[in-house]
């Protein structure tokens, strides 16, 4: 699993965005709670992902709703299959309205460049 930290802040939010080759939900789950075992995830407040599979898409937006759909749609995009991708936000305790969208669509992209 590709995990990139401290990628993005902004007011006093942090990103960090992961991943790997993953074939289904529940593999998902399982990469999901295996990034939960570092104590740094472990006490991130959200782990938003986005996966597509041959059964179609899946995503979990873990509390930062719409999160999970910006992850597929760039996925979609990419036509990249079989890969879990996860972002995770530390909160900083100021609401970023709008902008967590676009700080999402960054991680996911410099993940992607990544790989």
């Amino acid at each position: 699993m590709l995990v990139l930290e401290n990628i993005i802040s902004d007011r006093g939010s942090k990103y960090a965005v992961s991943g790997g080759p993953c074939a289904s939900e529940a593999e998902a789950k399982a990469l999901v709670k295996e990034l939960l075992r570092r104590k740094k995830f472990a006490k991130a407040t959200h782990h938003s992902w986005g996966l597509l599979t041959s059964d179609g898409p899946v995503k979990n937006d873990d509390g930062e709703a719409g999160a999970g759909m910006v992850i597929l749609r760039m996925l979609e995009r990419e036509g990249l299959t079989d890969h879990l991708v996860v972002v995770t936000r530390w909160y900083g305790g100021k609401h970023l309205g709008g902008d967590r969208f676009r700080h999402v669509q960054d991680a996911v992209r410099i993940y992607l460049d990544a790989l």
